[in-house]
């Protein structure tokens, strides 16, 4: 019963989260000029508040603890998505992708256009890394890893190309990131990360058997959960599942007609 609610929760924590920074950008791109940037900012205490969850909870593992870590991981990651998705943290490049551009150009064109987002990733994982080291509760490095695994791969394969790209929750400010999607076959890009992801679940799943203790079974089946998702999102690229419905019907309609079709380069 325990794993059971834990994967529950990491299941409903993935998707309230997800949709509630949809929502906030959704509201803004139909708000003034600087609504994306004042919710940014006034969700700072939010990514403070998880930092602060963390140091605290890696002193020691319990199921609480467990649970703590996982939350207070999210509130940071979900911070820097928002400000990702707001448009105040992606890279210095802002204009779309020119029509026939390929290779390394291309390649470097669209790292110009999320670098400072992807070193923040970095800097924060490293920042997780020294606060989680030599801790016994290790529950909120193992999360983050899976989550920045997990976006890496999957913008590397919206990079190089997979069947489905859904561009339906894209904000105004990212418009001209769409342009560096490719729809087409999928590359070794694909195959490469949902093995990954899938050994990383199969490996916490046979350490949530073997666990022992109330904690320990909290600890991995919030890791086994979140793992098997990361999966099964790198599917949906693949698959084509109306996994959109799971947050449309809670978000405004947006004001504007935009079109969402990226450059098929």
């Amino acid at each position: 019963m325990t794993a059971w609610l834990a994967a529950l929760s990491a299941l409903f924590a993935w998707w309230f989260f997800t949709g509630a920074i949809l929502l906030i950008v959704r509201r803004a791109d139909a708000g003034d000029a600087v609504a994306h940037g004042r919710n940014v900012f006034l969700s700072v205490p939010l990514a403070a508040l998880g930092v602060a969850g963390l140091v605290i909870t890696a002193q020691e593992l319990t199921a609480t603890n467990a649970y703590l870590a996982f939350l207070s991981v999210l509130l940071i990651w979900g911070w820097i998505e928002l400000a990702f998705l707001a448009g105040i943290i992606t890279g210095p490049e802002r204009r779309p992708c020119p029509p026939g551009l390929d290779g390394y150009a291309r390649f470097s064109r669209a790292w110009d256009t999320i670098s400072h987002h992807e070193l923040l990733l970095a800097a924060t994982l490293l920042g997780v890394v020294v606060i989680c080291a030599g801790a016994q509760n290790t529950v909120g490095l193992w999360t983050y890893v899976i989550l920045f695994t997990a976006r890496i791969s999957a913008k590397l394969n919206l990079f190089f190309g997979v069947p489905r790209i859904n561009t339906e929750f894209v904000p105004t400010p990212l418009d001209h990131i769409k342009s560096y999607f490719r729809r087409g076959p999928i590359t070794m890009a694909f195959p490469i990360g949902v093995t990954f992801l899938s050994i990383s679940a199969a490996c916490f799943a046979e350490r949530l058997i073997a666990a022992e203790t109330e904690a320990s079974v909290t600890a991995f089946a919030l890791l086994t959960a979140l793992a098997a998702l990361a999966a099964i999102e790198h599917w949906l690229m693949v698959v084509p599942l109306p996994d959109a419905k799971l947050w449309r019907w809670m978000l405004p309609n947006p004001t504007t007609s935009r079109q969402d079709n990226p450059h098929e380069l």
